[in-house]
């Protein structure tokens, strides 16, 4: 037996014993937790409910369990005792929003009142996750769902639109008829004009030197399971592009939050911008006038811009057979794909988009384009009144 295995198996009883000892207590109404292992911070859909939440006047009792998960022994054993914390609060509050995979969820058996509230953090049906992906290299392992049941107990998730629920019920192993097309929280960012205005002021202040640049974004997947992982290997030859397109672009990089070192290639620091802290990657989505990924949810935001989409996608062969697909790749994008950066740089210098592929697939993938997506969650899922916060409830230290 692995040290793994066992310490997943010790910490399974641990939580339990907490988790039945906290239903001891009462589940305390309109108590709200925000719970995250992806960020220390408030943000994402999390964020975006609570601010509605905020925008009311009935009072809640608001709970913030949020730090970003750290490898290393000592972080490790750090994480098992703030996730008994939130084992208790698990058992006692009536409604427990989550946005990423949270470990305690999947150990116990929740109270009949208590509401666990799946906000997923990628929006749409891209690449595989969760159940979708045993057998495969990226998925869990059959000696891991002896031990702990990923992506149980879940009382409803929330997607974009009723095409994907068969995806998501596959994924989270759950009834379609608890998957819900309400639609996705931070999206209401996207139809914010007044937002994007002072964005872009914030933005170019700092950027001066960006200003009457073609501002191209890329924004790459992660790879691996694990939590961190300390540099990111593009396979662009940065040289090359910045040769092929001139002065005329600037080439911004945003990496996932797991990525500690950035880039693994070298590249001309007057041309490439690695940025992944003052702005977010929705924010820079807003700046950018193209976007460059490989196998990121981001396109599903993206689209909603109505600007060209390019994939940069040299082992796509292999990620296929570690995760794949929910839909045929080559049919199911909505711009071309490249494997070498000659000729991915010439199809931009030639500025020949097809747009209309780009409103398609948007509207295919959001039923509803508005900023009231946090309103709809909030009502379905606590109720139309007006509400208020109760700020003394804030436990996150």
């Amino acid at each position: 037996m692995s040290i793994k295995l066992i310490f997943t198996i010790v910490s399974n009883f641990f939580i339990r014993i907490v988790y039945n000892l906290s239903s001891l207590f009462p589940v305390v109404e309109n108590r709200v937790v925000f719970a995250s292992s992806r960020s220390d911070s408030l943000s994402g859909n999390l964020y975006y409910v609570f601010n509605e939440l905020e925008s009311r006047t009935e009072t809640f009792e608001c709970i913030f369990l949020l730090e970003k998960f750290k490898s290393g022994f000592f972080n490790k054993v750090f994480y098992f005792l703030r996730m008994l914390k939130a084992t208790f609060f698990l058992a006692t509050s009536e409604f427990f929003f989550i946005d990423d995979y949270y470990y305690p969820i999947y150990v116990i058996k929740p109270r009949n009142k208590v509401k666990i509230i799946q906000l997923w953090h990628a929006t749409g049906a891209f690449k595989k996750f969760g159940y979708s992906t045993i057998g495969k290299s990226f998925g869990p392992s059959e000696k891991y769902l002896n031990s702990v049941k990923i992506h149980s107990n879940y009382s409803y998730v929330t997607v974009s639109t009723k095409h994907i629920i068969s995806y998501y019920a596959e994924a989270f192993d759950m009834p379609e008829n608890k998957i819900v097309s309400i639609g996705i929280p931070r999206i209401d960012f996207f139809f914010n004009s007044q937002e994007h205005e002072e964005l872009k002021k914030r933005f170019f202040k700092e950027y001066s030197n960006f200003k009457n640049k073609k501002i191209i974004l890329y924004a790459p997947t992660y790879r691996g399971g694990s939590y961190r992982k300390k540099s990111f290997e593009s396979k662009i030859d940065f040289y090359q592009l910045k040769k092929n397109l001139g002065t005329e672009y600037i080439f911004l990089v945003h990496l996932h939050p797991y990525i500690t070192e950035g880039l693994a290639e070298d590249f001309p620091d007057d041309f490439v911008y690695e940025i992944t802290e003052r702005f977010n990657v929705n924010e820079l989505m807003i700046i950018s006038d193209i976007l460059i990924t490989d196998y990121s949810s981001v396109i599903f935001e993206f689209s909603l811009l109505h600007k060209p989409i390019v994939f940069y996608t040299p082992d796509l062969n292999s990620y296929k057979k570690e995760r794949d697909f929910y839909y045929n790749f080559e049919t199911f994008i909505p711009g071309p794909k490249f494997d070498d950066t000659e000729a991915m740089s010439a199809y931009i210098k030639k500025d020949n988009f097809d747009l209309e592929k780009i409103k398609k697939f948007s509207d295919y993938f959001f039923e509803r384009k508005d900023n009231l997506n946090s309103k709809r969650v909030v009502d379905y899922f606590i109720g139309k009144g007006t509400n208020k916060i109760s700020r003394s409830g804030f436990t996150d230290d």
